[in-house]
């Protein structure tokens, strides 16, 4: 836990750091996991500030995002997690409501490495995303696919995918 605690403390400081910098927003994904473990996300994101690829179609911009995540289950399987990861969005053009498309791949830190029958092998995890969603009015709402791996690096490496509704708001 102390570790689990320390991760937790760096991370709040690199995000703090980057909160001057840059357009922030706040988000909420609730879903569950293949084996029906409900799933909570808050998370943190900080806009790039720049785009590339900018046409009448659309533009591919992205955000740092920082999150804590509860795995909801009995006393024995429930388990909680911060991640980190830099995420791609292609948004479309549109007047009032843009749609999007987004990926990522980061880091997660997970408090135990048991997680539903999953031996997830270490608590150091990869993070890949992909999600797909609509912007307006400066929030967004959308749907996305998590997997959690150590990509071998430990065995066993069972991973773990959540699917999600999303919603962020942006200030």
């Amino acid at each position: 836990m102390k570790k689990f605690l320390c991760w937790a403390a760096a991370a709040a400081f690199s995000v703090g750091q980057v909160i001057s910098a840059q357009a922030a927003g706040v988000s909420l994904d609730i879903g569950q996991t293949g084996e029906s473990t409900m799933v909570y996300r808050l998370g943190a994101q900080f806009d790039f500030s720049s785009s590339w690829f900018q046409s009448d179609v659309g533009r591919l911009t992205g955000y740092w995002d920082g999150a804590y995540t509860y795995w909801e289950g009995d006393e024995a399987s429930s388990n909680h997690s911060l991640s980190f990861s830099p995420v791609f969005i292609y948004e479309f053009s549109g007047e009032t409501v843009k749609p999007y498309v987004e990926a990522g791949i980061g880091v997660a830190f997970f408090e135990n490495t048991e997680l539903e029958d999953n031996d997830l092998g270490s608590s150091f995890q990869f993070e890949d995303r992909l999600g797909v969603g609509l912007r307006f009015s400066g929030q967004e709402l959308g749907l996305r696919a998590t997997h959690y791996s150590n990509a071998g690096l430990e065995q066993p490496n069972d991973g773990v995918e959540a699917y999600t509704l999303h919603y962020r708001l942006s200030f």
